[in-house]
């Protein structure tokens, strides 16, 4: 049984919207079938049909805690009391509905302070997602991402063999929104913004298929992906900046991106979180990761 007090941001809301926000993994059946066997009640009473609730209502939920809060597997890479790092899955959005920080949210709905992703990937993009526990980190973290002070590194295999082993590619990017698609340009145009992205080639395969480890200076929508198939090499798997007679080929449903080194270089004072600076965290088997 869970006790809960209506919160003043649900009053006048009905009960499935509270319920549901509250427990995202809950199913609508389950909570329908709660409800008609009258497991739910509200400030003492049974109620057996969804219904408006109230600041300060209390509800008693009489459902099993397994349905309620159900065993989240989260690839945790490094845990203290400041920082969660984790390994985020393909086909997972950082926010949202049903997104990695829901997972994370659930599994910490304890906490004084729900853990919050101090970055994103692109929802096929996987890897190293940094999370703050607390507000004082949160703060710290955000601001040493806008002064450039965390490092992060991408492996991308890329269809096609650069003949140059390792560049700074400098270019301008469009953002259309309404089709959520950007566009690269060489050259400067109005509502283009700069953008840099380096690379190396780190081995080079005999399917006419590359793996490059990428860095970008400027954190643009779909920056790297877009940058390298405006080069010549899309990253393989990609449905909308790849080619897709080669993304069969290669048997790819999803982007082969994926963020594996993160490092903070903190320039200034970093209070509380002092003791990570020159911290480095790696996905290991590098070459395996796709």
């Amino acid at each position: 049984m869970k006790k809960l007090i209506v919160p003043k941001t649900y009053d006048g809301k009905k009960l499935s919207k509270y319920i549901f926000d509250t427990f995202p993994y809950l199913s609508s059946n389950m909570f329908f079938k709660a409800l008609r066997q009258k497991d739910i009640k509200i400030d003492g009473n049974r109620i057996n049909k969804d219904c408006t609730i109230y600041s300060g209502s209390e509800l008693l939920i009489y459902i099993a805690d397994n349905l309620l809060f159900p065993e989240i597997n989260l690839d945790i890479i490094f845990e203290d009391e400041n920082i969660l790092i984790i390994n985020k899955p393909v086909s997972l959005e950082v926010t949202g509905e049903n997104s990695l920080t829901n997972m994370v949210q659930t599994k910490y709905i304890n906490s004084e302070f729900l853990p919050m992703p101090c970055h994103r990937l692109d929802r096929n993009t996987t890897g190293l997602i940094l999370f703050a526990k607390n507000e004082i980190a949160l703060n710290i973290l955000l601001e040493k991402f806008k002064n450039h002070e965390i490092r992060k590194k991408y492996l991308a295999l890329v269809y096609g063999i650069p003949k140059i082993k390792k560049a700074r590619l400098e270019s301008y990017l469009f953002k259309d929104s309404k089709n959520s698609i950007v566009y690269i340009s060489d050259e400067f145009k109005k509502g283009y913004q700069k953008i840099i992205t380096s690379y190396s080639v780190l081995e080079e395969y005999s399917n006419n298929s590359s793996l490059l480890e990428v860095e970008i200076e400027t954190g643009k929508t779909h920056q790297i992906r877009a940058h390298l198939a405006h080069i010549g090499h899309p990253i393989i798997g990609d449905g909308k900046y790849g080619i897709n007679s080669v993304n069969k080929q290669f048997g790819f449903k999803y982007q082969q991106l994926c963020s594996y080194f993160l490092q903070f270089k903190f320039n200034s004072d970093s209070g509380i979180l002092n003791y990570l600076n020159g911290q480095k965290f790696i996905l290991k088997n590098t070459t395996r990761l796709f």
